[in-house]
């Protein structure tokens, strides 16, 4: 019975959504205290030698040369990204970020219309409003002095970050057809290691022997719901379990009340409303194309 439930597909999707809220409050709770550069690093360098192992004990093939490249630059976005949602984590409560965060998927069609030249439905236009809508109404009041000072910063690094990271996803639908999904975590996981390098070294500050098994377990952790949501969307199809992504709100209202006493405003809540529902009113316009395409979740990332 115990294996039945473990292998459902939406109990699969529904714990890896949990888990990756579950690390967005840990980044929360560590990043004030590490820096956010300091646990990127090193969070990316635990998941490359995760991502690394299951790559050569899987016995994948090296791709050619212009699949590096490729990958290479999309993982340097991704970098970017991660850095500026972490960032983020440190400066306005759990649930808003997560809330905001979800504006990436509102940024999908436009940039896929720059990149791969799709077209834009009116549907797919007016539900976007909608969801800035919603953004702008969440946003609409701002605390005065440092407090305000500091949330217009996480504001503008969450938004950048969902920006950065639409484009990911359209670069990944790109690829995702052709590559397996292993290469394409060794690459989201090892290149922002490499980059990262001099961080490991002491450039961002000393590091503290005490913090490294919290920095592996985050890497654990990122890969574990990379690959709970692979296989979760090899078993179900995508119009049913996307929609379950979202309950990452839920998620981060519990872990934002529990261990930050933090309670958003009704504004907030109100505000996620239209963009969640903007958000699965575009998807299913596209009938998930890029979650369908890439066999796996659009939240490949920032955890």
């Amino acid at each position: 019975m115990i294996a039945r439930l473990l292998s459902a597909p939406l109990l699969i999707a529904v714990l890896a959504v949990a888990m990756g809220s579950g690390i967005d409050a840990l980044v929360k709770g560590t990043a004030p205290g590490t820096g956010v550069m300091v646990l990127v690093a090193w969070r990316f360098l635990f998941g490359a030698l995760i991502a690394t192992a299951v790559f050569v004990g899987l016995r994948r093939k090296w791709p050619a040369p212009e699949v590096v490249r490729f990958h290479s630059l999309r993982s340097l976005l991704q970098v970017v990204s991660a850095i500026l949602f972490f960032y983020a984590l440190t400066q306005l409560a759990l649930a808003e970020t997560i809330i905001f965060g979800f504006t990436a998927a509102l940024m999908v069609p436009f940039v896929a219309r720059v990149v791969l030249g799709e077209q834009i439905s009116p549907t797919a236009f007016v539900l976007t409003l909608v969801g800035f809508a919603g953004a702008a109404f969440a946003v609409s009041v701002t605390p005065d002095g440092a407090a305000g000072a500091h949330r217009v910063l996480g504001l503008a690094a969450v938004f950048a970050s969902a920006m950065i990271y639409a484009v990911v996803l359209v670069l990944l639908r790109l690829r995702a057809v052709k590559e397996d999904a292993t290469t394409i975590a060794l690459f989201t996981n090892g290149v922002p290691a490499l980059c990262l390098v001099p961080v490991l070294f002491g450039v961002a500050g000393p590091v503290e022997m005490t913090d490294l098994p919290v920095f592996a377990l985050l890497g654990a952790m990122g890969y574990a719901v990379w690959y709970l949501m692979t296989l979760a969307y090899a078993r179900a199809r995508a119009q049913l379990l996307a929609p379950l992504e979202y309950t990452a709100l839920v998620w981060a209202a519990v872990f934002g009340i529990v261990f930050f006493d933090e309670v958003p405003g009704w504004r907030v809540w109100a505000g996620a409303v239209l963009i969640v529902a903007s958000c699965l009113g575009v998807a299913f316009e596209n009938h998930f194309v890029t979650r369908r395409e890439a066999g796996q979740p659009a939240s490949d990332l920032p955890e």
